[in-house]
């Protein structure tokens, strides 16, 4: 199956999802095909929709940061817990970035919003605080074009190329 290409800005629709403070898994790989993974703590698109910057915890994401500066490459999944719509949106172009102050400032919204999301089973929120919460000062930024997107939600077409406009 052949991948969505991503040409020019992001959809809004897509933006809107992505940015919706989801659950966010980026994963990268060495150049011998070794993945590694990292939790996302937030996502921003930036005003012309072409750049993705995720905020993830550098202390976690060692192998994970070492993959990128050699190669670039990116995949980052983004998932509405209450309803399991899935994104994945891949990249070629991923570099390593300090975070800004809106970031920081932005990292105690995503983690409210992302334990209020998940009491819908029943997961105390004190509990997802806690596995969500990141140093601001540990966050670094990932930042890339995406170059192709794929709907993942489970179902009959999991894994298919997402159709520009859309919906996730």
């Amino acid at each position: 199956m052949h991948a969505s290409t991503v040409q020019g800005p992001l959809d809004p629709t897509l933006i809107q999802f992505i940015t919706s403070q989801l659950s966010i898994q980026v994963a990268a790989c060495s150049d011998a095909g070794e993945p590694t993974l990292v939790r996302a703590h937030g996502a921003r698109v930036s005003a012309d929709g072409c750049q993705l910057t995720l905020m993830i915890p550098s202390s976690q994401a060692r192998e994970l940061l070492a993959c990128i500066a050699a190669n670039g490459r990116i995949a980052a999944v983004f998932n509405e817990p209450e309803t399991h719509r899935t994104v994945q949106l891949k990249g070629k172009d991923a570099r390593i970035e300090a975070i800004s102050a809106d970031d920081a400032a932005a990292l105690g919204a995503y983690v409210d919003r992302l334990a209020k999301r998940l009491q819908h089973y029943q997961v105390p929120e004190a509990f997802s605080r806690a596995f969500y919460a990141a140093d601001p000062a540990d966050l670094v930024a990932l930042s890339f074009s995406p170059s192709a997107a794929y709907g993942q939600t489970p179902g009959p077409h999991a894994g298919e190329p997402l159709k520009p406009g859309s919906t996730p």
